[in-house]
């Protein structure tokens, strides 16, 4: 039997690959994610919208997009120190994005020096 793509197979021409739609585009589909973000409290008010800033920056410059609005969950008392501190800012953001989107994001997260713990969920 020939593969779709040497026959005209009409509404069967995309093929749903390990969760990822790939048209015969080249075009991905894009799934949603959740960001569950813990930043220091040592942040003045300006420095967490920056950070914010930045995080959306990055998932919009690799092929993302943020979901409006952003949950912030405010200041919260941690179950454990880290870094010597005992409270934090928590933020949620969804957005879209293919794998690569997440994969990236998570990168640049882990090197940030504000943002203490983070973690990033397909829904």
């Amino acid at each position: 039997m020939l593969p779709c793509s040497q026959l005209d197979c009409g509404p069967l021409r995309d093929v749903v690959l390990n969760d990822i739609s790939i048209s015969p585009k080249g075009g991905k589909k894009m799934s949603k994610y959740e960001l569950g973000l813990v930043l220091s409290s040592k942040l003045e008010d300006s420095q967490r919208k920056d950070e914010l800033d930045k995080v959306k920056g990055y998932i919009t410059r690799f092929k993302g997009s943020v979901i409006e609005p952003i949950e912030e969950w405010g200041k919260k008392k941690l179950a454990y120190e880290i870094n010597h501190e005992k409270e934090a800012y928590y933020y949620f953001i969804q957005f879209e994005g293919d794998n690569t989107t997440s994969n990236e994001l998570t990168s640049y997260l882990r090197i940030m020096e504000n943002v203490l713990r983070f973690l990033i969920v397909k829904q």
